[in-house]
């Protein structure tokens, strides 16, 4: 169900909609400069199995999501089902990243920054209803997986 509506979005609607989200996710890490690490610099997102694909940035305390490519210093991927889990905290990035789930390229300590702000992101910085859907799809996930 997540792929289709990944699919059918138009890919403008989904980097805004992506830039919002982590605006929202991210207040406390905005508002204590945790993300100055992205300013310049790319994150490339790829959800390998969907074929879709984002570059993010910070600038002006706000990020910068687009869909078209961009020259990136890190790269993050992984297939839905594992970014949901990791997500929605089944799993976490190490365990997929050394199972080989979760591949990050590039420049390491970027990635290590990228990594540990993942694991920083606390549950209550969610919105209720995002937390919930979040939860319930990885508990799906991780009992029906196999």
């Amino acid at each position: 169900m997540i792929a289709l509506a990944a699919k059918l979005m138009p890919l403008q609607m989904q980097a805004l909609m992506i830039q919002k989200g982590l605006g929202q996710l991210f207040v406390e890490q905005i508002e204590d400069g945790d993300l100055d690490f992205l300013e310049h610099n790319y994150l490339k997102l790829e959800i390998s199995d969907l074929d879709l694909r984002w570059w993010i940035s910070f600038a002006d305390n706000q990020f910068l999501v687009s869909s078209i490519e961009q020259t990136h210093a890190v790269s993050f991927s992984g297939q839905i089902n594992d970014l949901m889990l990791m997500m929605g905290r089944e799993e976490d990035p190490d365990s997929l990243f050394f199972q080989r789930r979760l591949k990050i390229e590039g420049d390491t300590e970027l990635g290590l920054y990228v990594k540990n702000l993942l694991d920083s992101l606390d549950d209550e910085q969610m919105p209720v209803l995002l937390q919930k859907a979040l939860k319930f799809s990885a508990g799906f996930i991780a009992k029906y997986r196999n």
